[in-house]
């Protein structure tokens, strides 16, 4: 897959193509079928497949101080498009200015004098251009002037509810990595550098890896979850605590993953987690007793739900 930054990165000579266009964080199941309808109509068609996507998320930039949980970082994100099959990947920085410009400029600028879309798909709630002012007609009326035709994706449901990212974000917000996996297609990945702690978990002999994550990073509620670790090729078991700590009266809110039957030094490492259940709240315990034994639990249970599904 070629990346591009910026959409008049296109090379001289860059043909029609098929492109689709959207934030796409998460690339959950929904975006799968719109950017998978793209792919297959641009091999039909004898053409290659663009994805057009933004950095930052445009609401922080129309909206300051406005950012969603991110879902998925730039890299994961490109890295599940490619998986889709998609020939180009182009991400376009979103600027004040950019977001200035008109439904109309947008199509004639971006679509036809750089991408050259022959046909662009669209999920069938898309908007565009200044202030959101496009919409999927809009954009249709805009192709037959300009020589580009124009295919709805249909939203994907499920009892009654629409997938999308923000629904995504709500249910990591929650807690609910069960739901939110169903909604991705796979479980929701929270990634980071591994710092040193307080080394207390080494001194109950449940020693943690304490992940520090990114600005914006979609952290799930407090509490501790079965997760998969993710190290290079390996995927290790974990049993993984979000909170303060409070037994300890902790302050900082931790993402702190015991990585079971794992003898090993990952200070420093870059690695994710992948979450599949949740196995409780997080609580505060009258004694260090109570807290190892309810830790042992945690492993024992943790050890039982993934031990029912195969490792992603």
């Amino acid at each position: 897959m070629r990346r591009w930054r910026g959409y008049q990165s296109a090379p001289a000579g860059w043909g029609r193509s098929v492109v689709t266009i959207g934030v796409f964080d998460g690339v959950h199941t929904g975006h799968q079928r719109t950017i998978g309808h793209a792919v297959g109509r641009a091999r039909e068609l004898g053409l290659p497949s663009l994805v057009l996507t933004f950095d930052p998320h445009p609401s922080e930039v129309v909206r300051p101080g406005s950012h969603p949980a991110v879902l998925t970082s730039p890299a994961r994100k490109a890295e599940l498009i490619e998986e889709l099959g998609v020939d180009v990947l182009c991400v376009q920085p979103f600027t004040l200015d950019f977001s200035r410009m008109s439904a109309d400029e947008f199509v004639h600028d971006m679509l036809v004098e750089h991408l050259h879309a022959a046909l662009v798909v669209v999920g069938e709630n898309f908007r565009f251009g200044n202030k959101a002012a496009g919409d999927v007609a809009l954009l249709a009326r805009l192709g037959r002037t300009f020589g580009f035709a124009v295919e709805p994706a249909p939203l994907v449901t499920a009892d009654g509810m629409v997938y999308s990212s923000t629904y995504v974000r709500a249910c990591v917000a929650a807690g609910d990595v069960t739901t939110a996996a169903k909604v991705l297609g796979r479980p929701h990945r929270v990634e980071g550098i591994v710092v040193r702690g307080d080394q207390r978990g080494r001194q109950l002999g449940f020693p943690t890896a304490n992940l520090l994550t990114a600005r914006f990073t979609a952290v799930p509620a407090d509490g501790v979850y079965a997760a998969w670790l993710v190290r290079g090729s390996q995927r290790l078991p974990a049993a993984v605590s979000i909170g303060t700590n409070p037994t300890f009266s902790g302050q900082d809110r931790r993402v702190e993953a015991y990585v079971l039957d794992f003898d090993g030094d990952l200070y420093g490492e870059r690695l994710a987690l992948d979450f599949v259940a949740r196995l409780r709240p997080t609580l505060r315990f009258d004694d260090v007793a109570g807290l190892v034994t309810a830790i042992e639990a945690d492993v024992a249970r943790t050890r039982e739900v993934l031990s029912e599904i195969t490792s992603p």
